[in-house]
């Protein structure tokens, strides 16, 4: 053939067909694992309060929610806060966060589909801007760390980036095979597909944390509404 490219057989076909492909999932932990949204509004409105705001429904919420999180608040308050005022709706967030997310579970179907990629032969890790002294353990008691290659949290300042967390991310998991072009991170946040396309790797968003659909579908990747949903779309981005 003029292109120097010879016709595959139908058995190399198959065997392409029934290889699987070694995609590797990195899965954020806040509002996608963990079904924490109900924390995450409890804190937020504990924090606003400290200076006079309404409380936020989820819907008020996840249309104004936008990372870095001080421009959350600027959305609010019409300007950025001081770093005083910062200071303060960090700390009252955390404190009441930390404080009910012990109670939150894990979201609908992910113990079973952390064990089944994993049954699979395939690799998951966990990346997540939660503190790690903090995420770690959670993670544990929830029995579900065995799955993962790596769980790594923040260990810097809280509007550490997502982008350069996960560069960090990858870096340590080079040793493992895993590449980026064969990486699928499922989030629910554009932040995650900002990060996912930094390091040359691929992004499924899902409509269960703190954006709501419109603002995911700004992205331009696969938005869905189920982990089930997402996993399978991981798979096809893969093939």
């Amino acid at each position: 053939m003029t292109d120097g490219h010879r016709p595959k057989s139908p058995k190399n076909r198959e065997n392409r067909k029934n290889r699987k492909n070694p995609v590797h999932i990195v899965w954020d932990w806040n509002g996608t694992l963990l079904h924490d949204i109900d924390a995450v509004i409890t804190a937020t409105n504990a924090s606003f309060a400290e200076f006079g705001f309404a409380p936020l429904t989820l819907e008020r919420y996840r249309e104004l929610y936008v990372v870095p999180v001080p421009k959350f608040y600027e959305r609010l308050m019409g300007r950025l806060p001081t770093e005083a005022e910062w200071e303060v709706m960090d700390a009252t967030f955390h404190r009441h966060y930390w404080a009910a997310a012990e109670d939150a579970g894990l979201t609908a179907g992910a113990r079973e589909l952390l064990r089944d990629w994993q049954a699979d032969g395939l690799t998951q890790s966990l990346l997540s801007l939660a503190p790690h002294d903090r995420l770690v353990p959670l993670v544990h008691a929830h029995g579900i760390d065995r799955h993962f290659l790596r769980v790594d949290g923040r260990t810097g300042p809280s509007h550490t980036s997502k982008a350069g967390h996960l560069v960090r991310h990858m870096q340590a998991l080079e040793h493992s095979g895993v590449t980026a072009e064969a990486t699928v991170l499922i989030g629910d946040a554009v932040d995650d597909a900002l990060a996912a396309a930094h390091v040359g790797a691929r992004a499924v968003l899902y409509t269960g944390g703190s954006h709501s659909r419109t603002s995911l579908e700004s992205a331009g990747v696969p938005v869905v509404d189920t982990l089930a949903e997402a996993v399978r779309t991981a798979r096809e981005l893969a093939e």
